[in-house]
């Protein structure tokens, strides 16, 4: 089993560093209310997709990121499923700015992320039995860079 000692040795105690020492899946839902008649159906479903990440500061060092990812799918106006996954990872953040910071938690981290949080949902989609869906890579430099220019800093909506 890896070692999760988020603990920084001593010679390396001004270096900037960013270590991932847990990753998992902190809530998750699959919703499919029109099941089993949806199946009996032609579906050509309409995805609305939503991202947002939270942080929450665990001790000096480590903190929690969230990417939370919510897909509704809808075909003809009647709802065909509701995913949710909240993706999360205990990340240790040392010897960066409050700038730097906010870039990490909104950017570097939810990209590392975002492939768990897309395999959950395409795995919740294919045992609801429903169309294949696959998520397209997100640039969340670009999203973050966005919520900065909107005034929104990390935790944006994406």
């Amino acid at each position: 089993m890896a070692d999760n000692d988020t603990t920084i040795p001593a010679s390396q105690a001004g270096e900037k560093q960013v270590m991932l020492s847990r990753i998992y899946v902190k809530d998750c839902s699959f919703e499919s209310p029109r099941a089993p008649e949806v199946f009996t159906t032609q579906m050509d479903p309409e995805v609305k997709v939503s991202m947002r990440t939270n942080s929450k500061q665990l001790d000096a060092n480590s903190l929690e990121v969230v990417l939370s990812i919510t897909i509704e799918a809808q075909s003809d106006k009647k709802p065909l499923f509701l995913v949710e996954v909240h993706q999360a990872g205990v990340f240790a953040v040392v010897g960066f700015n409050e700038a730097e910071r906010g870039a990490i938690i909104g950017s570097y981290c939810p990209s590392i992320l975002f492939p768990y949080a897309r395999e959950a949902v395409s795995d919740l989609v294919i045992r609801g039995g429903m169309p294949v869906l696959l998520l397209q890579p997100v640039n969340f430099d670009a999203v973050y860079a966005q919520s900065l220019a909107q005034g929104a800093g990390p935790g944006a909506t994406a």
